[in-house]
């Protein structure tokens, strides 16, 4: 016989989220701190344009009405970090921008210099409904087998 799954009345997957989101703010705030990026790093930082906080110019929402993919790489300014977001400087199509960006909107992180990524479970909006997945969204799962640093996080909540 099989045992049955019990729910935990502990929300580890929060928890789990939470805390990885904050090697992103803590990674952030290492650059923010000292002004650059160390030799090769640099970040793709993947976010929903419509969670709570998120503060970025409507043209950018328009073109991007679920989720957009950002770069932290050679120009970028004001790169300002506290703890419950970060807020950056960036040009898209030479048009300087400006974007505030909460932790808990972010979908992913990856730093290629090092082949280091993060992805995080898609966030609720302001009504507490779940988003639709974007048509450009990733598989839930990474599988990696060349034993580089990957972290998928991926959980599921039984109902």
């Amino acid at each position: 016989m099989s045992n049955p799954v019990v729910d935990s009345l502990i929300p580890y997957d929060e928890i789990v989220q939470e805390a990885l989101r904050a090697v992103v703010g803590r990674v952030l705030g290492s650059i923010a701190s000292s002004g650059e990026l160390p030799g090769e790093h640099h970040f793709y930082i993947t976010f929903k344009t419509q969670a709570a906080g998120v503060d970025i110019p409507k043209r950018l929402v328009e073109r991007f009405p679920d989720e957009m993919t950002i770069v932290i790489q050679h120009r970028f300014w004001d790169l300002k970090v506290d703890d419950k977001g970060f807020s950056v400087g960036l040009s898209f199509n030479q048009v300087p921008s400006s974007l505030v960006i909460p932790f808990a909107a972010i979908t992913g992180f990856h730093d290629p210099a090092v082949n280091f990524e993060l992805r995080f479970q898609a966030l609720e909006d302001e009504d507490g409904e779940p988003h639709e997945p974007a048509d450009n969204d990733e598989p839930a799962v990474t599988l990696v087998e060349d034993g580089s640093n990957v972290v998928a996080v991926d959980f599921k909540r039984k109902k």
